[in-house]
């Protein structure tokens, strides 16, 4: 099933992704006002979010297992909850997230294998618009080391991972035979570059031909 209305991008620590999503909504507020923008993440601002914040923080330890239960639980309520996705979707509103089922599919197969992250990850939509922001870990970890801030998935050795995953499920879902639209970015490239490159594709959705 696809969202239509929804846009998620997606790519390891340090990509980019969060910066293209702010640059991408003033975009949309200043030459679209009459288009309604929801920037979201995952994990989510929610209690099972906070909870996951927390974790990745390395306040506390679970086990691989419980953060993969724990990371669909939060996306079932960013979907579903009242005032979720898809109720934005369908009323019209343009949504985009930061992270998704993706990021379980790369990060959690890392950590406890593919196995449960498919299972609990399968009935999720998939979005209308898939961007994946693609960097050699080397670079992204100039970036985290830069902001001074880290988490408990953002080294070396185990970002080198994540994106072989990441690149894994992306080239299998150019595979499949679905109408959601996946779109490779250099995010080694500047913000601007960036951005023009996600606005070229974007600005051909009938929501900004009105």
């Amino acid at each position: 099933m696809i969202l239509k209305n929804f846009i998620v991008f997606e790519g390891i620590d340090g990509a980019g992704t969060t910066t293209q999503q702010k640059l991408l909504q003033q975009r949309i507020y200043s030459s679209f006002p009459q288009v309604e923008c929801h920037c979201t993440a995952e994990p989510t601002t929610g209690p099972t979010g906070k909870f996951l914040r927390s974790l990745l923080r390395g306040e506390f330890q679970a086990t691989a297992e419980t953060a993969a239960y724990l990371f669909a639980a939060d996306r079932q309520e960013h979907l579903s909850a009242p005032g979720g996705i898809k109720d934005l979707c369908h009323k019209g509103v343009l949504v985009v997230s930061d992270r998704y089922l993706f990021s379980s599919l790369a990060y959690q197969s890392t950590t406890c294998g593919p196995e449960l992250p498919r299972l609990l990850n399968s009935q999720f939509p998939l979005p209308e618009y898939l961007f994946f922001f693609d960097i050699e870990p080397s670079q992204s970890l100039k970036r985290i080391t830069a902001r001074g801030v880290t988490e408990i998935y953002e080294n070396q050795s185990f970002l080198e991972s994540t994106a072989k995953e990441y690149r894994k499920v992306i080239q299998e879902y150019e595979s499949l035979s679905t109408d959601m639209k996946i779109i490779r970015i250099d995010a080694t490239q500047g913000p601007e570059k960036v951005g023009e490159n996600i606005w070229s594709v974007l600005k051909k959705m009938p929501i900004f031909q009105g």
